[in-house]
């Protein structure tokens, strides 16, 4: 898998195309800075890929980006992420998928027959849930992650302001650590965008990383969202 850098102002230019031609609504809301844009894609040459990668990994040439192929997936993506930040649950619900659903999981490995699944319709009226759910377990203590689905939210999804991701992945996980990646095993036929934060503050050597990974299913000309992976170091 090859990787490459684009800068900003390059950058810019896709996002604007991105959201003048395949989406004409307001993607990112208020004006964004360039240099607050990402600064990294991954784009897969064809097949999905899976496994861990630094994202200090050295950056290669690539060929020019297939517009066709990568940009509605990236699309539906950056829109989610979007909503998520906003709190947008109509909008949210709108792309989870009508009859998978869509499942949630705390740390990196994906394991189906426990995470939790929710229907379009709960994602929708979220904030009238008060409802606390048994999401998993916690990294190093074990105590079982007891929440409401907003507290989960806030903790396991959007822990960090992932519409500010410095680094993109496109069917490659961008930043990974000790913990299974299975995601490409556990959604097989689905591909994936990785929003990823290698590093919060650089005294810290990687060890905060996080990374927000949304899975989607195509159905005819949709994208619809059928996974929510939260990446985060573990022990």
């Amino acid at each position: 898998m090859k990787r490459f850098l684009i800068f900003p102002c390059v950058l810019c230019l896709v996002i604007g195309l991105l959201v003048g031609i395949l989406l004409p609504v307001d993607l990112w809301g208020e004006e964004m800075p360039s240099s607050d844009l990402p600064k990294k894609f991954t784009v897969p040459p064809g097949a999905s890929q899976s496994g861990g990668s630094s994202s200090s990994s050295a950056v290669l040439d690539t060929p020019p980006l297939d517009p066709g192929e990568n940009f509605p997936l990236l699309v539906s993506a950056c829109t989610v992420n979007r909503a998520i930040q906003r709190r947008d649950w109509a909008t949210l619900s709108a792309y989870v998928h009508p009859e998978r659903g869509v499942t949630f999981t705390p740390y990196s490995t994906v394991d189906l027959e426990s995470d939790l699944t929710f229907t379009a319709a709960q994602i929708k009226g979220l904030a009238q849930d008060q409802t606390v759910y048994t999401w998993g377990f916690e990294d190093g203590r074990g105590d079982p992650i007891q929440m409401t689905i907003q507290d989960y939210i806030a903790r396991y999804v959007y822990d960090s302001n992932y519409t500010q991701a410095p680094e993109i992945g496109v069917d490659r996980i961008m930043t990974g650590g000790n913990a299974l990646e299975n995601l490409s095993e556990a959604y097989p036929g689905c591909r994936f965008v990785d929003f990823s934060f290698p590093s919060a503050d650089p005294v810290n050597d990687g060890l905060d990383w996080t990374s927000l990974k949304l899975v989607f299913q195509a159905d005819g000309e949709h994208w619809y969202l059928v996974g929510i992976v939260h990446g985060e170091w573990t022990v």
